[in-house]
């Protein structure tokens, strides 16, 4: 294998990052996206564009998966123009997107049935820190995979969790801190949208919170962008709706029942339902905002 060759499917804004932080230390890169922009994105960055995962060159350190949800990782994997018609043992599968354990599990079987590793590896902190190399990365694979990956591991982040060695774990991880983040991101548009009503200048109110005992990076992050009235989108409503909604099942599953998680998460869908679903989620201010205008 050659150890500074790494191909990446999913050249969005995470897996693009990845991809761009990779490069700018000198690493080889593989890209793959079904958005042509974002592959002539990497391409002027250096990366080579292959058009389906089944190109990928046989002698990658590793295969960064970083797509959406489940369905497309199984259409990454075992499509027709998947990764396993090329994947062969001893090949190593890293697994980034927000998906559920089971599904993890699964991946993470299938795969061991050829031969082939399992990082399961999801990661946090939004593209910028992608790019830059501090997003959080939350790992569990062997111990014998982690060393062989330690040189790329520690090209992606400086932040790597060792979770465990169970595949699955890291996805559990994910989950569990993405269900506080919606939960930090509803309190705070709902905060904020309380602010508004009560007549108070929104800036001021967010820099007293940001000093203060309310403060979060995820409210802070996005609604500051809610405040300049940017919704574009860096990180859509559909995925903390979906992730809030995974960890929900994740909770069911383990009998617990808390008081916050189904709320946050029934707030995501909701803002789905009311036309915001391609925005950035920055736009739950604006749905909280408006349902307070309604009472």
């Amino acid at each position: 294998m050659n150890p500074q060759l790494v191909t990446v499917i999913g050249a969005g804004n995470m897996g693009g990052g990845m991809a761009a932080n990779l490069l700018s230390q000198g690493w080889a890169v593989q890209v793959c996206d079904i958005d042509a922009d974002k592959v002539a994105d990497m391409v002027a960055l250096g990366a080579t564009a292959i058009d389906s995962p089944a190109e990928a060159a046989a002698d990658s350190l590793a295969f960064i998966i970083c797509v959406v949800d489940a369905v497309q990782t199984e259409d990454v994997l075992f499509d027709g123009q998947g990764l396993t018609r090329m994947l062969q043992p001893g090949h190593a599968v890293m697994l980034c997107p927000t998906i559920s354990p089971q599904d993890v599990e699964s991946f993470a079987s299938r795969l061991a049935a050829r031969g082939v590793h399992t990082l399961d590896a999801p990661m946090s902190g939004g593209p910028a820190r992608a790019r830059d190399g501090s997003m959080s990365l939350m790992l569990a694979c062997a111990d014998e995979v982690y060393a062989q990956q330690a040189a790329l591991l520690q090209a992606l982040s400086v932040k790597v969790f060792r979770i465990s060695q169970k595949p699955g774990d890291g996805a559990r991880t994910k989950l569990v801190n993405n269900l506080l983040a919606g939960i930090n991101l509803v309190g705070a548009a709902e905060a904020l949208a309380l602010a508004g009503r009560l007549g108070l200048d929104l800036s001021t109110t967010l820099d007293v919170i940001e000093q203060s005992s309310g403060q979060s990076w995820i409210g802070s992050d996005r609604l500051r962008r809610a405040i300049a009235g940017d919704y574009a989108p860096r990180a859509h409503v559909t995925l903390l709706e979906k992730d809030t909604r995974l960890a929900m099942e994740a909770a069911r599953a383990a009998g617990f029942d808390g008081p916050l998680g189904l709320r946050a998460s029934q707030v995501f869908a909701d803002a789905h339902q009311a036309g915001l679903a391609g925005e950035d989620d920055a736009a739950l201010f604006k749905h909280l905002k408006h349902l307070a205008g309604k009472s």
